[in-house]
C-alpha cells in the first residue's frame, strides 16, 4: 500500500463515535477516528516502512500520525528525527501513545528520554516519563541503572506537585511501573507512592483528576502482577 492507499482506507475506517472521543482528548482537526484495532489488517500488509511512516507523519492527520507510529522503523530513527516527531505532538495521545512508544524500541531511548525530561517541556517531559514506562514493562531489569532510576524517583517525589499536568500523569505511571515492574526497587516505588499521595491532574474545561500511584502499586501486588513485563512495546 502506498500514501494514498493508506490515507484512503483511513479515511473509509473512520468513525464519528471515535472522532468525537479522540477530539475530546485533545485531538484537532484533521482526524478520522479510527479505532486503533481496525489499523491491524493494514499494519499487517505493510509490516514495517519507515519511508511511508514519515509521510504519514508529515500530515497532521491524528490518525495517519499513529499509524505512523505502528509501522516505523525505531532504529533507523535518529536522536534529530524524534526531536521532529515530538515537537509536532501537539498533544498527549501523540506524545505519550506514538512518539514515546515508538522510541522505547530503539537503542537510543533512554538517552533521548533523559533530555526530553530535563527539557521543563510539558509534552517532552510527558513523553520521556512515559518511554521509561513502556521501556520497563518490557526490556529486562539488568537493562537499567538502579541508581539512575533512585534518583530519578527522588526528582518526582520533590516535583510531581509542581510539574506541568501532562506530566504529572507521566510521572506518576513511572512510579507506578518501576513498582510493578522493577522489582529491584519495588519497596523503595512503594515509600516514594506514599509520600507523593494522591496528586491532582488539572483538566481544561473538565473536572481534575486525582492519581494515586501507591494505589495502583496495591492492586497489581494483590493480582501477583509484581515483575510484570510485556513482550512487547507496539501492538
Amino acid at each position: 500500500m502506498d500514501f494514498e492507499a493508506v490515507m484512503q482506507e483511513l479515511e473509509t475506517l473512520g468513525k464519528e463515535r471515535t472522532k468525537k472521543i479522540y477530539c475530546s482528548n485533545g485531538a484537532k482537526e484533521p482526524v478520522f477516528g479510527v479505532a486503533t484495532g481496525a489499523m491491524k489488517p493494514m499494519r499487517k500488509a505493510i509490516k514495517i516502512n519507515q519511508a511511508l511512516a514519515e509521510q504519514l507523519y508529515a500530515t497532521g492527520n491524528y490518525d495517519a500520525m499513529y499509524f505512523a507510529g505502528v509501522i516505523a522503523e525505531p532504529n533507523t530513527m535518529t536522536e534529530a528525527d524524534y526531536d521532529r516527531w515530538i515537537e509536532q505532538a501537539y498533544f498527549y495521545m501523540l506524545s505519550d501513545y506514538v512518539v514515546a512508544v515508538t522510541l522505547a524500541e530503539a537503542d537510543i531511548a533512554q538517552q533521548v528520554a533523559d533530555k526530553w525530561i530535563a527539557s521543563g517541556e510539558e509534552l517532552k517531559m510527558s513523553a520521556g516519563y512515559s518511554c521509561y514506562c513502556w521501556l520497563l514493562g518490557n526490556r529486562k531489569d539488568e537493562e537499567f541503572s538502579q541508581s539512575k532510576l533512585v534518583n530519578m524517583l527522588e526528582v518526582v517525589k520533590g516535583t510531581i506537585h509542581t510539574a506541568p499536568e501532562r506530566a504529572k500523569s507521566a510521572m506518576n505511571n513511572f512510579v507506578m511501573t518501576v513498582g510493578v515492574s522493577y522489582k529491584p526497587l519495588h519497596d523503595e516505588a512503594l515509600a516514594t507512592a506514599k509520600e507523593i499521595g494522591i496528586v491532582e491532574m488539572k483538566k481544561d474545561d473538565k473536572k481534575s483528576s486525582f492519581l494515586n500511584a501507591l494505589q495502583s502499586i496495591e492492586k497489581e501486588v494483590e493480582r501477583g502482577r509484581i515483575g510484570f513485563k510485556r513482550k512487547h512495546v507496539r501492538c
